[in-house]
C-alpha cells in the first residue's frame, strides 16, 4: 500500500469536490426540503453507518437535534450506533447484521426517513437496515462511495461520491452533511412569534407575554 502525501490526499479531494458540486448540490437542496417538511410534520431521520461513517451519521443528527448555525427548534434525529447497549445486545443475540435494522423495526415508522453511509455501499447490516425501512413504510437515502454498488440500488435516492479513498470519499460526505443542513435550514427559518415553536412566558397575573 503506497501512503499518499499531504499535498497529494488535498488534490485528490479538491478534484472529488470539483465532481460534486455539480451534481450533489441539487440533490442535497431536494433532500434538505423533503427533510424539512417530514420533521416539521412529526417524522424523524434515523441514521446509521460503520466507523467513519458513524462519526459522520452522528454528525448529522447532532445538527439537527441541535442547530446547524441559527438557533432554531429541536428536530428529532437518530443515531442508530449511539445506543451502544441497544447495538451490543443485538450483535450478541442476534449477529452484527441486524445491529441498525432491529432498531429500525423499532422506532421506524411510515414516513420517516433513514439515511445511511457508507464508503464501500456493502456494508451488510446497512443493507439489512434499508430493507427493513422499506417493510415499515420509510424512505431510504444514502450517501456511499463510487457507483455502482449494492447500497445505492438498495435506497430510494443516493448521492455516490466518485473518490478513490475512503478517507477523501468521507470528507466529501461532511461536505454533504452540511450542505444538507444548509438546505435545511433555509426551509425551516429562524422562529417568528407567531409559529408553534417560538417560546411565551407568563407574567405573574398569568397573562402571556
Amino acid at each position: 500500500m503506497t501512503l499518499a502525501t499531504d499535498v497529494t490526499h488535498c488534490d485528490a479531494l479538491m478534484r472529488a469536490l470539483e465532481g460534486f458540486r455539480d451534481y450533489g448540490g441539487p440533490r442535497l437542496e431536494r433532500w434538505g426540503t423533503d427533510l424539512a417538511a417530514r420533521l416539521g410534520a412529526g417524522s424523524r431521520l434515523l441514521v446509521a453507518g460503520n466507523g467513519g461513517s458513524a462519526a459522520q451519521a452522528q454528525h448529522l443528527t447532532a445538527e439537527l437535534v441541535g442547530r446547524y448555525r441559527d438557533d432554531r427548534p429541536p428536530f428529532s434525529a437518530l443515531a442508530l450506533h449511539a445506543d451502544t447497549s441497544s447495538t451490543t445486545a443485538i450483535a450478541n443475540d442476534y449477529g452484527v447484521q441486524e445491529i441498525f435494522a432491529r432498531q429500525v423495526a423499532a422506532h421506524g415508522r411510515s414516513g420517516d426517513v433513514l439515511m445511511l453511509l457508507s464508503t464501500s455501499g456493502a456494508s451488510e447490516n446497512l443493507l439489512v437496515a434499508a430493507s427493513e425501512a422499506h417493510r415499515h413504510g420509510m424512505t431510504v437515502w444514502a450517501l456511499t462511495g463510487p457507483a455502482p454498488n449494492p447500497l445505492a440500488d438498495a435506497a430510494d435516492d443516493t448521492l455516490c461520491v466518485a473518490a478513490a479513498t475512503s478517507a477523501t470519499v468521507q470528507e466529501v460526505h461532511l461536505v454533504a452533511v452540511h450542505m444538507l443542513c444548509e438546505a435545511f435550514d433555509r426551509v425551516v427559518g429562524a422562529p417568528r412569534p407567531e409559529e408553534p415553536w417560538a417560546f411565551v412566558t407568563q407574567d405573574a397575573a398569568g397573562e402571556v407575554t
